[in-house]
């Protein structure tokens, strides 16, 4: 069997990152860009790809392809219909960062609303040792305890978030995109009232023609002055530059970003150039990828690999 990884620097330095040389010959390749990547699967049996396009032409040029396994949850990178055509299946891998997306989140809640690194800041450059009172109060911040944290997505990741928030003592509460998802132990709400009286609103939605551009300037100025957005779904449920116009006129206190409508992020995007920074904050596409979520990502590629070649047989 020749397997190819088109994309292996998606996945970083995790432990067991070569588990799939026991199926065969591997051709390892750190990035691809679209023009290379019909001729580095031309003569593979199977594909791993993380965010690599296997579109229309490519799947019907690759005449040796049998396998397409996709080393993350989305599928979208993938001509399905195409792959189908060619009885060739498509394995995506699934529930392998709940934990780490869940922690991600809080470190951006917590960031926003405590902000350890203005208080480390304060005492590092001497300032704590010069007042003359034993605390500081320049940077005042609000508990969890007994506020509303709102919920857009209640999947996997959106549950475990949900108990997260429950343990430290908020009134969870959710909207539902597809208006089916009724069986929940939280109160579901219509998203004018959800955004409304919600203080945190935590996004764990996937993409779709219910969810793009959902937080828009009307949804934003419908939420609390005082509320915090924290979108670690996908990039473009947020409309990010609504998104930068409603911190620069404090339509909401703060939001934290982790997905992108392009990403890498454009260096034009209106996020970057929020006014008060402050209020703002970014990271690069990295709360699902703990170490354990990504060792675990890579077992249940091979697993899926293992699964295929099982089938054939």
């Amino acid at each position: 069997m020749e397997l190819v990884f088109l994309d292996v620097k998606t996945m970083g330095d995790i432990p067991n990152l070569n588990l799939i040389e026991k199926f065969g010959n591997v051709t390892y390749y750190q990035t691809t860009r679209p023009e290379q990547t019909l001729e580095r699967i031309q003569n593979a049996d199977i594909v791993i790809t993380n965010k690599v396009v296997l579109d229309k032409a490519i799947i019907e040029q690759a005449s040796k392809l049998k396998f397409i396994c996709i080393a993350a949850t989305g599928t979208n990178n993938i001509d399905k219909a195409a792959a189908e055509k060619r009885g060739i299946p498509v394995k995506n891998a699934m529930d392998y960062s709940t934990q780490s997306v869940t922690q991600g989140t809080f470190a951006i809640l917590f960031h926003l609303l405590v902000n350890i690194p203005y208080f480390d800041h304060y005492v590092k450059d001497g300032d704590y040792s010069r007042t003359d009172i034993f605390t500081h109060f320049g940077n005042g911040f609000w508990e969890l305890n007994g506020k509303r944290f709102g919920i857009i997505g209640l999947g996997a990741i959106g549950r475990q978030v949900a108990k997260v928030a429950d343990a430290f003592g908020c009134e969870v509460v959710y909207y539902s995109t597809s208006g089916q998802n009724n069986q929940q132990p939280y109160m579901r709400l219509e998203l004018e009232e959800f955004l409304a009286t919600s203080d945190v609103v935590s996004i764990h939605a996937p993409l779709n023609e219910n969810t793009a551009n959902l937080m828009n300037y009307d949804r934003l100025k419908q939420m609390k002055k005082s509320a915090i957005l924290i979108n670690v779904g996908r990039g473009g449920i947020v409309n990010e530059a609504d998104l930068a116009q409603a911190l620069d006129e404090g339509l909401i206190a703060s939001a934290g970003i982790d997905v992108f409508t392009k990403e890498p992020i454009s260096p034009e995007n209106p996020l970057l150039h929020v006014k008060n920074k402050a209020r703002l904050a970014l990271s690069p596409h990295v709360t699902w990828a703990s170490i354990e979520a990504r060792t675990m990502l890579m077992e249940k590629v091979g697993r899926n690999i293992d699964e295929f070649l099982n089938d054939r047989n």
